[in-house]
C-alpha cells in the first residue's frame, strides 16, 4: 500500500466513532491491568505472594467468576487501542501541533509504534489467558535473555535492550514530572482535574521507577552473562524487596501503579484521539 493510501485508510478508521470508542475502551482495560498489578505489588510488598506482573494479573481475572468473557473483552480493547497507535503513527501527528520535518515525523511514528505493540502483544497475552494459557512473564524474560546470550554479540544487544528500557523509565519518570501528558489530554478545571494531574504524576513517576529497575537487571544480566538475573515488573518487584526500606518502596511503586491504572481509565475519557 502507497503512503497516500495507507494515510487515506488510517484518516478514516480515525473518523469512526465505533473505533474511537473501541480504543477509548482499550485506556479503561490498561488501567484496569495497572490496577491489578498495583494490588498484588501491595500483597508482595506486605509479605504476601503473586505475580506482580501484567500476565499475573491477568491470571487474576480468569479466576474471577466470567473471567474469561472479561479477558477476551480486555483483549479486542487493548487491539483496538494499539491498531489506532498504529493509524497514528501512518499520520505522524502530535496532538500539540502538527510534526514538521523527517526526523520529527519518524521519531513520531517510532513512539506511535511501539506503543502499538505493547498493547497488541498485551492483548495477545489476555487473549491467550482467555483460552487457558498460564504464561509466567519472569521465565519468558529469563529464557529470551538465555537466548540472546547464547549467540554471538547477544549479550551486546541484550545490554542495549536493557539501556532502551531504562531510558524509557527514565523518559516516564520525566514526564511525570514535567506532566508533558497533559499536553495530549484535556484535563479538567477544579478538583477533579488536579486529582487527576496527581494520580497521572505519581503513576508515571513509579513506572518509570519499576522501567529503571528493569532496564537495571538485563543490564546486569548481559554483564554478568546470566540469564537468571533478567526479570520483569515482578522481578523489579523482588530486586526491591532485597534492598534497604524494600518494601516501603515497593509499596509505593504499588500504590504508584494503582494511581497509574485510576490515571489511565480517566484518559478513556480526556485522551486527544
Amino acid at each position: 500500500m502507497s503512503a497516500p493510501r495507507a494515510k487515506s485508510a488510517a484518516r478514516e478508521a480515525e473518523a469512526s466513532t465505533a473505533f474511537e470508542t473501541l480504543a477509548r475502551a482499550g485506556y479503561v482495560a490498561n488501567g484496569l491491568v495497572h490496577i491489578l498489578v498495583g494490588v498484588i505489588v501491595l500483597i508482595v510488598a506486605f509479605g504476601g505472594s503473586g505475580e506482580s506482573d501484567q500476565a499475573g494479573a491477568l491470571k487474576a481475572v480468569a479466576g474471577a467468576p466470567l473471567g474469561f468473557v472479561l479477558l477476551w473483552l480486555i483483549a479486542v480493547a487493548l487491539w483496538a487501542l494499539g491498531l489506532w497507535h498504529v493509524a497514528e503513527g501512518i499520520l505522524a501527528r502530535d496532538r500539540t501541533g502538527d510534526v514538521k520535518g523527517a526526523a520529527k515525523k519518524w521519531g513520531r511514528r517510532t513512539a506511535e509504534w511501539g506503543q502499538a505493540a505493547i498493547f497488541l502483544a498485551l492483548g495477545l497475552v489476555a487473549a491467550a489467558v482467555a483460552l487457558g494459557a498460564r504464561p509466567d512473564a519472569e521465565d519468558a524474560a529469563e529464557a529470551a535473555s538465555g537466548g540472546l546470550l547464547q549467540v554471538v554479540g547477544g549479550s551486546i544487544l541484550l545490554a542495549l535492550i536493557g539501556l532502551g528500557i531504562g531510558i524509557g523509565g527514565i523518559s516516564f519518570i520525566v514526564m511525570g514530572f514535567r506532566r508533558s501528558f497533559h499536553a495530549r489530554m484535556d484535563i479538567p478545571e477544579g478538583p477533579a482535574g488536579r486529582g487527576l494531574s496527581v494520580m497521572g504524576v505519581v503513576g508515571f513517576i513509579a513506572k518509570g521507577i519499576a522501567l529503571v529497575i528493569i532496564g537495571v537487571l538485563l543490564l546486569v544480566s548481559a554483564i554478568a552473562t546470566d540469564a537468571q538475573a533478567a526479570g520483569g515488573i515482578d522481578g523489579a518487584v523482588n530486586a526491591m524487596l532485597r534492598v534497604a526500606l524494600g518494601p516501603l518502596l515497593a509499596a509505593v511503586v504499588g500504590a504508584g501503579f494503582i494511581a497509574y491504572g485510576v490515571f489511565t481509565v480517566a484518559r478513556a475519557r480526556y485522551a486527544r484521539m
